[in-house]
């Protein structure tokens, strides 16, 4: 047993504690079981102890029941289970912030084009291979031509510049389809009528108002997905994108005391699902290495089997809440599941892992070694936080009194892409207009000086040449007139005829 400090998770069936040491925490986890059988109260109860021993995190509120952890709670039934634990319930909230990707139950959250980047909006949009290839070229001419990437409006403007720009962009960098450009302004249209248009701007979110910690304790950041979950792609890379922005931002402190933020990751699932090979080997390495800046990853799922080998590997804390196994499917997961413990030769872990009651699960967390313990049936501690939602009065009156509060309310629309790209072309036609005109302006004064120098030329004398016409005609009259002159003298003349 170590004196090492830590989060008590419940006590097992024979009486033991069942601790969660915070010099292991950063060493990742995973809460899992089936509907209705107590994840949420078990993510509750850890946040609120991280929170306690002065650790921020950060959690997806999925079904709107989450947000209670900022008020007080507690109940004679919650009392009479935390005295057969020794535990004393001291019925507080934890201090809470509220996001919401539309900014309607919380603070809004948002990133630029930018931040995100071709790879993660790829997967949010849903493109193939060479739509994303297209993307990519996008990018690469953004970050060429020093065109800021803040909003959807941005990314539009700058596929249509790609795209009338295509012959020489494809001779520089690589082939661009205008159907491929047409497809991604589609998936674009697409995303925005999800809601996807509030995510993408500024003010962007700053990763230090999420690692506060009031009067000594961390700050819970609870992010209100009850309406993101109807979009689960742009959920999955919205956190995707803060664990890597967290991974690209904080500072290396190897394996710490207490970790520096912890980050539950609700409906996992949705993070994996038909996920591409780049993707998934890129969640693998943000979770491997993530550790190291001293934040905890837990993954919040139905069955183990949602997640990859290679990331389940590196899940060191595990809780299992009970699984049905009613299908071939649902047998494979728990096996995967039972097979993810460390044997107890207590009781087959398979067989347990289908009895579980609700508010029980099996756990194993590291030691202080690193080792992870022998799996052991546990009743979950009850929270002191209240157990189901907070009232609207009450979330707006922990708005009201947010650190954040007016920081990330207003959207701030600065010159980027959108507006360089317009100013560009209004500037071109300007110059085309200009060169037309000073065209047709030294046509006219062409025509006027060729005009003026044939009004000074002299009059042209008219040809004294002869057509062959002109020249019969004459011969004839002249001969005419000489026949008929010669009659006229005889007559006068009296000329002798001829016999």
């Amino acid at each position: 047993m170590t004196d090492a400090p830590s989060l008590f998770i419940g006590q097992s069936f024979n009486g033991e504690p069942q601790r969660l040491l915070l010099n292991r925490a950063n060493r990742h986890g995973i809460v899992a079981g089936a509907t209705g059988t107590g994840k949420t109260v078990t993510l509750q109860i850890m946040a609120q102890g991280f929170a306690d021993q002065g650790v921020p995190v950060f959690c997806a509120d999925i079904k709107g029941d989450l947000s209670g952890i900022s008020q007080a709670g507690g109940n004679e039934k919650f009392g009479e289970r935390a005295g057969k634990m020794g535990l004393e319930l001291h019925g507080k909230g934890a201090p809470t912030v509220f996001w919401d990707l539309y900014g309607e139950k919380g603070h809004p959250i948002r990133a630029t084009v930018s931040d995100v980047g071709p790879l993660l909006l790829s997967r949010m949009l849903e493109l193939n291979d060479v739509q994303e290839g297209v993307l990519s070229i996008a990018f690469h001419v953004a970050d060429k031509e020093g065109l800021l990437l803040l909003d959807l409006e941005d990314l539009r403007a700058l596929l249509t510049y790609v795209s009338e720009n295509a012959k020489q962009i494809g001779a520089e960098i690589g082939n661009v389809s205008p159907q491929s450009v047409a497809a991604i302004q589609r998936a674009l249209l697409q995303l925005e009528q999800q809601g996807g248009k509030a995510f993408f701007g500024e003010p962007a979110l700053r990763l230090d108002d999420l690692i506060k910690t009031p009067y000594g304790m961390g700050q819970i950041n609870v992010l209100d997905a009850t309406k993101l979950m109807n979009s689960p792609r742009l959920y999955a890379v919205f956190l995707l994108w803060l664990l890597s922005e967290l991974f690209e931002e904080l500072p290396e402190i190897g394996d710490p005391d207490k970790p520096k933020l912890v980050f539950f990751f609700d409906e996992a699932h949705l993070l994996f699902k038909d996920a591409p090979k780049g993707l998934l080997e890129k969640i693998e390495q943000v979770v491997r290495l993530i550790r190291s800046k001293g934040v905890g990853v837990y993954f919040v799922t139905q069955n183990p089997a949602d997640i990859p080998d290679s990331v389940l590997a590196q899940l060191g804390n595990r809780i299992q809440h009970a699984l049905r196994a009613y299908t071939p499917a649902e047998q494979k997961g728990l096996r995967a599941a039972s097979n993810s413990f460390r044997a107890n030769p207590g009781f087959d872990t398979a067989e347990a892992i289908q009895a579980l009651g609700v508010g029980e699960a099996l756990v194993s967390l590291l030691d202080e070694k690193g080792a992870p313990t022998v799996v052991a049936q546990t009743k979950v501690r009850p929270p002191d936080s209240r157990l189901g939602p907070a009232t609207d009065a009450e979330r707006a009156q922990v708005i009201q009194n947010s650190p954040v509060r007016g920081v990330y309310d207003t959207t701030v629309n600065r010159e980027s892409a959108e507006e360089i790209l317009k100013a560009r072309k209004a500037q071109a036609e300007r110059i085309n207009a200009d060169a037309k005109a000073a065209e047709e302006a030294e046509k006219a004064r062409a025509k006027a000086e060729k005009d003026a120098a044939k009004a000074k030329a002299p009059a042209k004398r008219a040809s004294n040449r002869q057509t062959p016409m002109e020249a019969l005609t004459k011969t004839v009259l002249r001969t005419a007139g000489a026949a008929i002159t010669r009659e006229i003298l005889r007559g006068v003349l009296g000329g002798r005829k001829r016999r």
